[in-house]
């Protein structure tokens, strides 16, 4: 038997009303406070505390549950479920963030799993290519400082992705460059870095123009590895 528990929300502004409520509900989940298997309050209670009507609340509740993080049971309640079982990228969202800022585990998990990862695709994007992939990969690179530097490093990983011919590459390159749009501030607020990303792209298309896997593969561990430790060093505040 559940015992009642206050979870502390706080009301919503009106703008966005379910999508606060998910966000707080979602920090509390992957923050411990609410834990597997635990029942959330009433939805009259919860919906009074949040300041929000049933129906915005259980929209909200709705999102929750496709997320993975609450299984809604009818007559019953809504139950919290371990949401690292819940298979969804979209709950990283929610988890590289905290009160005071980015989760630096979070980014350094994130930034891991590219350094292992894009080496691969860009290996097989360098084999795979057609003209049409080379010559988007050329527009970006010839744009230089017309278009942002953290743009162009997006496009040129979305063009590599998309070159290596796998569909599922492409959606996880996808994700990550909603992540990255957020934290690559981090990163891109050291000119060098501007510098060396802008070399990284003219080297890594005439590695893809000439079909080179292995001088792609490198390239692309080498300045993944590099973005890694600068952009460790600039959320730890270090030099």
């Amino acid at each position: 038997m559940n015992a009642k528990k206050n979870i502390t929300l706080h009301p919503v502004s009106r703008s966005r009303l379910h999508e606060e409520i998910v966000s707080q509900i979602q920090k509390k989940i992957i923050s411990g406070e609410l834990k597997a298997a635990e029942k959330l309050p009433p939805e009259r209670e919860l919906a009074q505390e949040l300041g929000v009507n049933r129906a915005t609340l259980r929209e909200a509740l709705k999102k929750l549950e496709m997320l993975g993080l609450v299984e809604i049971r009818h007559g019953d309640g809504v139950y919290v479920k371990d949401f690292l079982e819940s298979e969804s990228l979209e709950v990283l969202k929610g988890m590289m963030y905290r009160d005071d800022g980015v989760d630096p585990e979070i980014i350094d998990s994130l930034l891991s799993i590219r350094s292992v990862l894009l080496p691969e695709v860009a290996a097989f994007a360098a084999e795979k290519r057609n003209d049409a992939h080379l010559k988007k990969l050329k527009e970006i690179v010839e744009a230089g400082n017309a278009v942002a530097v953290l743009e162009s490093d997006l496009a040129v990983h979305h063009i590599i992705a998309r070159a290596s011919g796998n569909y599922l590459v492409i959606f996880i390159l996808n994700f990550f460059n909603k992540l990255f749009r957020e934290y690559g501030k981090f990163y891109f607020d050291d000119p060098e870095n501007e510098k060396r990303s802008r070399k990284f792209h003219r080297d890594m298309y005439e590695a893809i123009a000439k079909r080179d896997a292995h001088k792609a593969r490198k390239i692309m561990k080498d300045v993944l590895e590099y973005a890694h430790d600068n952009t460790m060093k600039a959320i730890y505040g270090r030099k």
